[in-house]
């Protein structure tokens, strides 16, 4: 399963936000600290302003801030809120092509419960879970997960 870059943004700019709680913090600094698109960024952040996660203020010396504390905002919640889908095979979508096993499908049972346990997983989570420092749960590092290479 792949999340999309809006929902990879939407969780950076919450963490970061998260961290910065004593101050207003930019769309042009998020932009810079992961070096990503300041215009995809705006999007992410008009949604999360849309949501009530975010507060903008606007003006000279406007910016953005949290809107709830970070025990509050669930991390399951925000990534179904920011995924367009969960459709991680041809056959979960609303034209299911054509698998000649979809009727008798195991496959997609699996993937559908696997899916479900992912989603789970992120339900017992909170903003402040995953917050890099002593603040958060999460602990001083970010972990960085790589798959281990194929053997030839």
């Amino acid at each position: 399963m792949r999340l999309t870059s809006f929902t990879d943004y939407t969780l950076r700019s919450l963490m970061y936000l998260g961290m910065n709680r004593d101050k207003l913090v930019t769309i042009q600094e998020i932009a810079d600290l992961h070096d990503i698109s300041k215009n995809h960024l705006t999007k992410v952040i008009h949604q999360l302003g849309a949501s009530g996660l975010v507060e903008t203020v606007r003006g000279r010396h406007g910016g953005l801030r949290l809107n709830r504390e970070p025990e509050d905002i669930n991390i399951g919640d925000v990534v179904r809120d920011s995924e367009s889908d969960f459709h991680i095979a041809e056959c979960f979508g609303a034209d299911s092509g054509s698998c000649a096993f979809l009727r008798d499908c195991a496959l997609k049972r699996k993937l559908g419960e696997a899916t479900d346990a992912f989603l789970h997983v992120l339900d017992g989570m909170t903003l402040a879970d995953i917050l890099p420092g002593p603040k958060g749960k999460g602990g001083a590092q970010p972990v960085i997960l790589q798959m281990p290479k194929k053997q030839a």
